[in-house]
């Protein structure tokens, strides 16, 4: 008797320990990425418990790595952080988007991320928020500044500014009619192109006021008046735009540059449910205009918007058409080599008088 009673009671608690296993969601994420709220509304709603690790992506390939893609349920990488660790190291799984409601995401994001984080055929991110970044324009004393291009523009000079980066090659690509990310499985083609992005940016160095090299300096260049076009990031000139309504972000017309972090599912996930769970639960439009609202970046979401405070949705809709939003050149993996070639580039220009 004594024995069945044992074999029961040890019956009982494996039954609850597995329960209690399935019923947890393992996320490893970036602070901020799960509002205390939208935590507790999706554990009232599906009795779901959330265990949260907080992290960054390098901790989280790192982690990822050591266990062979187990002891998550669900990751957030970069879209660009994917792909070059998934091939070497098969840490994930793919996305089964058919368990994701992509009717209530922005496709064209739904299909840059499909691209990026693609091996072998096979995806493995899903979108969730975004930033960019533009250009900040003083409109009042710069009223026709709508392009990477006018950050060589002579009717600007010694006005001009931005942050001498990798970024910087990118938008001055762009802004000048070519596309760097359609290069990167050619290059040596992608090493001319640098060479005359290079080329244009020493020549028009004499129109530059002074580079900014951080938040704060970025701010306060365009806030005193040294320089009226600035490259930037969103938030910045959002805020900007709060104390003085003639600066603003502007979403330039070849394309800001943006940058998106996913959801992606580690290759030893216990509990798929609850990770498709997740993922749907925070890209209903409510929920991610929740976290618009505290978090300041874009979502994936389309309906968000609607949802928006009115601050927030008055910021979105000045800077960015659907038709800007679609045009956002969405930063791709690098390539191996590639920023070797950047950093050179950079130097030159640097030291270019």
């Amino acid at each position: 008797m004594k024995k069945l009673v044992l074999a029961g009671v040890i019956a009982i608690s494996l039954i609850s320990t597995g329960a209690m296993a399935k019923d947890t969601l393992r996320l490893l994420t970036w602070k901020g990425y799960a509002p205390t709220k939208l935590v507790k509304d999706f554990e009232a709603q599906t009795g779901i418990d959330v265990k949260i690790t907080y992290s960054n992506n390098e901790e989280m390939i790192a982690k990822l790595r050591a266990t062979r893609g187990g002891g998550f349920d669900l990751a957030q990488p970069s879209q660009d952080r994917i792909s070059f660790v998934q091939e070497q190291f098969p840490v994930y799984q793919p996305i089964d988007f058919s368990r994701v409601n992509t009717a209530q995401l922005i496709t064209s994001m739904v299909d840059a991320v499909k691209k990026n984080t693609a091996v072998d055929g096979k995806s493995y991110g899903v979108p969730h928020c975004y930033g960019t970044t533009g250009m900040i324009v003083n409109k009042k004393l710069a009223p026709e500044a709508n392009d990477w291009s006018d950050l060589w523009n002579p009717k600007y000079a010694g006005k001009i500014s931005y942050r001498l980066k990798r970024p910087l090659l990118i938008a001055t690509a762009f802004g000048m009619g070519e596309d760097p990310f359609a290069l990167y499985d050619d290059k040596a083609a992608y090493q001319e192109l640098m060479k005359r992005v290079e080329k244009k940016l020493i020549d028009g160095k004499k129109l530059v006021k002074n580079y900014w090299t951080s938040g704060d300096t970025q701010v306060a260049i365009i806030k005193s008046g040294d320089a009226n076009v600035i490259s930037g990031w969103d938030g910045k000139g959002w805020s900007l735009h709060k104390t003085n309504p003639d600066i603003d972000f502007i979403a330039p017309k070849s394309g800001a540059l943006g940058w998106i972090d996913t959801f992606a599912i580690p290759a030893k996930s216990k509990n798929l449910d609850a990770a498709y769970k997740w993922i749907n639960f925070m890209l209903e439009p409510k929920n991610a205009a929740y976290f618009t609202n505290k978090e300041g970046y874009g979502t994936a979401s389309a309906g968000a918007i609607e949802f928006y405070n009115e601050e927030t949705k008055a910021n979105f809709k000045r800077s960015f058409s659907q038709a800007d939003i679609d045009n956002i050149k969405w930063h791709p993996p690098v390539p191996d080599g590639f920023e070797t070639i950047e950093a050179k580039v950079l130097d030159r220009i640097k030291a270019a008088k």
